[in-house]
């Protein structure tokens, strides 16, 4: 990092660019010239960053001798030099009200101050510099620094994302998220953003940028690639008809269900799924139509039926995931009877099995069904009793048929 020295001193800068006589440089190192202390203070910094290991040390020891009152009074004024300034802020274990006044310095190297406070363990200073609005606001790397730093105090935590959250992610619409988002090559959580109903205000949105990313990040089909057209006009009450309450409700709905199946419910896909809450019926249908496995599994359990319909005409949903939604008693008739009616899933036997011994399949689509079935599995259906009884006579009449018995 290059400086520019302030001092116009002959002998200074002699020193600065190592022309002077060694004990010259020496005499310097030990602080015993006589020159000015800003002057003094900017040669020390160039000694003890200087190529010479010894001249570094001793001019290193002098600095640090230093009375702490007379260098944060040099350090406020505007004629100290940045790379003076910089230097400060790299010495570890000098008096928080140093540091407070070297940041305060609008001399001091932005690149710097982000550096300090990435690394540094001073709680009261990285608060002092969270309580500078302005500052964080002209430096926005400032910000990440601050929060990547585990010695911040919670109040320097809380005034950080407080200026984030009011000077950036509200003026982070959804043009410059799907622009962030084409930039590492994600087109298809790209277009999703920027038809989301939820991001084309995110300041009065119950998302946050980061929030929206996170939901983007698992989008995987693109538009070209889903087709809406079962998504008929019939249906318009339904997109947009939800009450607070009803969202409530179905946030409960997944979560237990999700919880029974799976035992302990990772922390992550609690945070997912509420996540995947926040947003509306018409949104939720896009992120089914278009999400990865990880959203298909929130959204299957969707109450709306919409939702659930969507997750089944995802282009990238895979037969494994269909033979585990053929035996869930708490998907609705009309996915069930979408399964056994699509050519597609008709050609996978599992499938078809499960939807059988599904007690909440249209009985139509079990009948059909058990014609297609194998002898053995015929006989155990006919005595299950988590199927409708019509279903288990049919079974069993079937299965007699093909045995020869009566």
């Amino acid at each position: 990092m290059a400086y520019d020295t302030k001092s116009k001193n002959p002998a200074v800068t002699a020193l600065l660019n190592g022309t002077a006589p060694e004990q010259v440089k020496t005499a310097a190192a030990r602080g015993i010239l006589p020159l000015p202390q800003d002057d003094l203070l900017e040669v020390l910094v160039t000694l003890a960053e200087g190529a010479d290991v010894e001249l570094a040390r001793i001019a290193s020891g002098t600095i640090a001798a230093q009375a702490s009152a007379a260098i944060e009074s040099l350090v406020r004024s505007e004629t100290v030099s940045p790379r003076v300034l910089s230097h400060l802020l790299g010495r570890a274990a000098l008096p928080g009200p140093l540091y407070e006044a070297v940041v305060a310095n609008q001399s001091t190297p932005a690149e710097s101050i982000v550096e300090f406070a990435r690394t540094t363990n001073a709680g009261s200073v990285l608060e002092s510099i969270a309580l500078n609005q302005q500052l964080l606001i002209q430096n926005p790397p400032l910000i990440e620094a601050l929060l990547s730093n585990p010695h911040r105090t919670s109040e320097a935590e809380r005034r950080v994302l407080e200026t984030r959250r009011e000077f950036f992610e509200k003026e982070r619409g959804a043009a410059q998220i799907a622009s962030e988002l084409r930039a590492q090559g994600k087109e298809a959580a790209a277009e999703f953003i920027e038809n989301s109903e939820f991001a084309s205000s995110l300041a009065d949105s119950d998302l946050t940028a980061e929030e929206a990313m996170l939901i983007a990040s698992h989008i995987e089909s693109l538009d070209k690639e889903t087709d809406d057209s079962w998504l008929g006009l019939e249906y318009i009450e339904e997109i947009y008809e939800e009450t607070a309450a009803q969202r409530k409700a179905a946030f409960e709905k997944i979560l237990g269900e999700m919880t029974s199946e799976d035992g302990a419910f990772s922390t992550e896909r609690v945070a997912m799924l509420n996540l995947v809450m926040k947003m509306g019926i018409k949104d939720r249908i896009k992120l089914a139509m278009k999400g990865d496995r990880e959203a298909r599994n929130i959204l299957i359990r969707d109450p709306n039926r919409l939702v659930c319909t969507a997750v089944a005409n995802n282009p990238r949903i895979t037969e494994q995931e269909i033979e585990a939604i053929a035996l869930m008693r708490t998907v609705t008739e009309d996915i069930l009877r979408q399964i056994a009616t699509n050519r597609q899933w008709q050609r996978s036997y599992a499938i078809m099995h499960n939807l059988v011994k599904n007690p909440r399949t249209p009985i139509a689509n079990s009948m059909t069904i058990m014609a297609k079935m194998q002898v053995r599995d015929l006989a155990a259906l006919s005595k299950n009793r988590n199927v409708p009884e019509a279903v288990r006579r049919h079974a069993l009449r079937l299965a007699n048929a093909r045995t020869g018995n009566r």
